[in-house]
């Protein structure tokens, strides 16, 4: 069963990943009163790249940034519980993950350093500036969530969960609730806090040198972030999953809500966003870690 999770997580947040590519392309043309491609046009798009020559090289160090990315992003699912599935999670495991999450950004950022294009450099400027921004009240949100709970497991965050909805992170800790879902566009690169990429100012920022294999590895490594932050989210805070289709369900509610405000707001610029998530999120994150702090578990 160990053998089989390795194998079988890593394909099924890929499969999901791929999937949401797809809705969130139909959700936001029909919010835009547009008709949108079909559900299975990230599959079209991946199998065309693929077949694409690549006569360009950026060198040695541009692939071994995609390799560390997209490598960071499925070893990180691999601690991330989905239902009973959680083949390497174990005491500490969010700490882990933690860790984990900070090697695709890494990676993005020696690739777009090696292809020398200025609108890459300010993507991933922007990018880690914008991570500063969100890091601050998610990582005092999460120290909530493990102090209240007592552990860094997070799979026995999430089984603490499973009671009852009232023994949900939503309404055990509601202020990092809040603080998290407040800062969740800006983690997951959603409008308003999609500077990184801003296709109509630095043509898509870090993406700018990416074609063929690279920009498939590029787009399954920002569709596993996306996975990876929601599943964090639902598992932190909706209770986890009795079982698979329950957790992706909850997974799936987040990420429209997400598409709903990146189908409707506009961008905004990268001080407004920093000035954002170093306010009221981080406000509430702290005000939640107090109250945990002062009433205990």
């Amino acid at each position: 069963m160990w053998v089989v999770g390795i194998i079988a997580l890593p394909l099924l947040a890929i499969g999901v990943s791929v999937f949401f590519l797809g809705v969130s392309r139909k959700v936001t043309a029909r919010i835009q009163r547009r008709y949108g491609p079909p559900l299975y046009q990230p599959v079209i798009d991946v199998v065309k790249l693929l077949a694409q020559e690549e006569h360009v090289s950026h060198g040695m160090v541009f692939d071994a940034g995609m390799v560390l990315a997209l490598g960071g992003s499925l070893a990180t699912v691999l601690f991330i519980p989905v239902g009973g599935l959680h083949p390497l999670s174990a005491g500490g495991d969010l700490l882990v993950i933690l860790y984990l999450m900070l090697l695709p950004p890494l990676g993005l950022a020696l690739a777009a350093g090696a292809a020398e294009n200025p609108n890459a450099s300010i993507g991933v400027s922007r990018k880690l500036i914008l991570a500063l921004g969100y890091e601050v009240p998610f990582l005092l949100a999460l120290l909530a969530v493990m102090t209240q709970e007592g552990t860094t497991s997070l799979v026995a965050i999430a089984e603490a969960q499973q009671p009852s909805v009232l023994e949900w992170g939503l309404v055990r800790a509601p202020l990092s609730a809040l603080a998290v879902a407040l800062v969740l566009p800006a983690m997951l690169g959603l409008r308003p806090f999609d500077m990184a990429t801003a296709p109509q100012e630095i043509a898509s920022g870090t993406l700018v040198e990416f074609g063929g294999k690279y920009l498939v590895l590029a787009a399954l490594q920002g569709a596993l972030h996306t996975y990876i932050v929601i599943a964090l989210f639902v598992d932190l805070f909706l209770g986890g999953g009795a079982n698979v289709l329950t957790f992706l369900a909850k997974m799936g509610v987040v990420f429209f809500g997400g598409l709903l405000i990146n189908a409707v707001y506009p961008r905004v610029r990268i001080g407004q966003a920093l000035r954002f998530c170093w306010k009221w999120p981080t406000l509430l994150a702290l005000l939640g870690l107090v109250v945990v702090m002062v009433m205990g578990r």
